[in-house]
């Protein structure tokens, strides 16, 4: 998996603090992207085990509180990405606790594959759906465009599986 960009401080892609990545592959193609430059899954640089370790350093780094992490692009569920994404899930929950994950996907989350849907478990909020540049929304937050959602996720370890409520977020 190849990423774009990595923040350490970041207050834009999500609510809080956070660390945010920006990973490279995109099939959407959204016209009107304004990340253009991630849909090529060969584009930045390498995702390896220095900058997995730094995203949990930065998530754990006591100085500076950060909520969460971001996960956006591209699109982190474009296949290619997804064993790299599902090792960095794994070990944010494992490794930072109390820290949410976000994740932006051009995918709606009724599209999702098994393989998809083994990353989502691992996640706290999804923003699912393609933008659409006719359904340009400045107000709205954490999301482009009116056709995407923020979804919660939660967990049922009873079923083995995630379960999801579409939610209205007044980030703090």
């Amino acid at each position: 998996m190849h990423y774009s960009q990595y923040f350490d401080l970041d207050v834009i892609n999500g609510p809080g603090t956070r660390v945010t990545l920006f990973v490279s592959g995109c099939e959407h193609q959204c016209k009107g992207c304004y990340n253009q430059s991630t849909w090529s899954p060969r584009n930045g640089s390498y995702f390896n085990q220095a900058i997995e370790d730094q995203i949990i350093n930065d998530l754990n780094d006591p100085r500076i509180r950060r909520r969460g992490l971001s996960l956006s692009g591209g699109d982190p569920l474009y296949p290619a990405n997804l064993d790299c994404i599902l090792k960095l899930v794994k070990r944010v929950k494992k490794e930072c606790i109390g820290k949410n994950i976000w994740l932006w996907t051009g995918y709606t989350i009724e599209q999702l594959t098994p393989q998809q849907k083994a990353v989502v478990q691992y996640i706290d909020y999804l923003v699912d759906g393609k933008f659409e540049q006719q359904r340009v929304d400045p107000a709205l937050k954490f999301r482009g465009s009116s056709n995407q959602r923020i979804i919660a996720i939660t967990k049922n370890d009873e079923f083995a599986g995630f379960e999801y409520t579409i939610s209205k977020i007044n980030a703090d």
